[in-house]
């Protein structure tokens, strides 16, 4: 569990706190609207839990949405309570769904609705102790990797060549006509004036 966590963003680690409390905010008595708001919470934290695990499926609107969405049914179920139960517990309820909502925001502002890949899925994998010289390829899908052997032998450095150019010596003329290296290029016709 405390590898799922670790592979959390800090916008899903606040959401699954929130949700969490949002959980334990339900403790005392109980009726429909609780029973709601832990399908709730527990759909929230198995929304997390998949995306820790690695698992891609498309959501509509995105993740984002959906915590969103999520707090605002919190609120809704809260504020139908708020009678019922005591005032610190439906203000405590309504922090945790505040929170919740801007946890939805940000992770909405920080993947687009379409983008279903985890932070953790566009980097490279480290390679084994030992094989360093081994790179990965990414063939354009964020599942697909390759590894791609490097051949030390399979190219030749590059030698300086010292006669590549001459210096000009004082005295010559600087514009003086280089020897063709190749077939005469065929000259532009004048313009006319």
């Amino acid at each position: 569990m405390a590898y799922l966590w670790r592979r959390l963003g800090f916008e899903q680690k606040v959401a699954a706190v929130a949700a969490s409390l949002l959980i334990v905010s339900t403790f005392g008595p109980f009726s429909m609207v609780e029973a709601a708001m832990v399908l709730t919470g527990l759909g929230v934290i198995a929304l997390l839990r998949a995306r820790a695990a690695g698992r891609r499926f498309h959501l509509p609107l995105g993740d984002g949405t959906v915590l969103i969405l999520a707090a605002a049914w919190y609120a809704l179920l809260i504020v139908v309570r708020a009678l019922d139960r005591p005032l610190g517990q439906s203000v405590l309820a309504l922090a945790c769904t505040a929170l919740l909502a801007a946890a939805g925001l940000r992770e909405r502002a920080r993947r687009p609705p379409d983008d279903v890949a985890p932070p953790w899925a566009s980097r490279a994998p480290a390679p084994p102790p030992g094989q360093g010289g081994d790179e990965t390829v990414s063939l354009g899908r964020d599942d697909e990797t390759e590894p791609l052997h490097r051949d030390d032998n399979a190219t030749e450095p590059l030698h300086r060549d010292d006669n590549a150019t001459e210096p000009l010596h004082r005295g010559d003329d600087e514009t003086a006509a280089l020897p063709p290296s190749g077939p005469p290029r065929p000259r532009d016709p004048p313009r006319p004036r």
